[in-house]
């Protein structure tokens, strides 16, 4: 499907609470208590390993004076603000959705390499304009015309600089972690999630030329079944034009070079 938007921008205890409970009660009773039979050796399977994080986020150095994050649920107002102060970032004020900016982000991120995207969860508004296409005969193709509406949007990209963003996202991680937690992914890492989702802009085709659509129903989609099978992500960026996805992925690679693999 193609759809309108420029989306390239996470027992133990009651346990112990158990073990606390029986201690106080053998510790407290006015009764001494029995002695306890020899339990039986019981070879306990071993505990699963802690998933593998790949690519950990440094710790920002903390001055003394530094503000403490703000809650997830009270952060739009911060990281509103932050965002827009990244040297080349200021027009993100014209597409920036303001609410519930952490777990929208989370959300898409984590869409982009499936089928669908939550249009409701978008972190950004939608590109104004009309959605175009050339028409001859039997056959509809993408409109070149399509990517100029794309334009404002993709001065953004070029102008935001990869090594503050990287900076800011680092600074809000904690919050950008519980987000993906909190959106299923219990002990799984979200900046892994983001470099696979990277990986997965970065590896969408190339198309020369016009590409051929097709309108089964109310919406468009790529002729090509192998395009069309393509990840939400993927079929968007190649929709952007060709000079447009070229300049998004040369973003992407330098936001993955300060994304991926440092180390603890």
């Amino acid at each position: 499907m193609l759809w309108e938007r420029p989306i390239i921008w996470a027992v133990a205890i009651g346990i112990l609470l158990g073990l606390g409970g029986v201690y106080y009660y053998y510790t407290h009773s006015s009764e001494p208590a029995p002695a306890a039979a020899p339990a039986p050796h019981v070879q306990l399977p071993p505990a699963p390993p802690e998933p593998a994080i790949h690519n950990p986020v440094p710790t920002p150095a903390q001055p003394a004076a530094a503000q403490p994050l703000p809650t997830l649920n009270d952060s739009d107002p911060a990281l509103h603000d932050a965002l827009i102060a990244v040297p080349g970032a200021a027009a993100l004020e014209k597409f920036l959705v303001p609410q519930n900016i952490v777990r929208h982000i989370v959300a898409t991120v984590d869409n982009l390499p499936r089928k669908k995207v939550a249009l409701e969860l978008r972190p950004v508004k939608p590109i104004a304009g009309q959605f175009s296409t050339v028409a001859s005969g039997d056959s509809v193709t993408l409109s070149p015309q399509n990517a100029a509406r794309y334009a404002p949007f993709i001065a953004l990209v070029k102008s935001a600089d990869a090594k503050q963003l990287a900076a800011l996202y680092f600074h809000y991680y904690p919050l950008f972690q519980q987000s993906y937690e909190d959106l299923g992914y219990p002990g799984q890492y979200f900046n892994d999630r983001v470099i696979v989702v990277i990986d997965d802009l970065l590896a969408a085709p190339d198309p020369k030329g016009a590409i051929p659509l097709v309108q089964p129903n109310v919406t468009f989609q790529y002729a090509d079944p192998k395009l069309e099978s393509l990840s939400a992500g993927q079929k968007t960026l190649m929709r952007m034009g060709a000079e447009n996805e070229a300049a998004i992925k040369e973003k992407l690679r330098a936001l993955r070079a300060e994304l991926a693999t440092h180390k603890k």
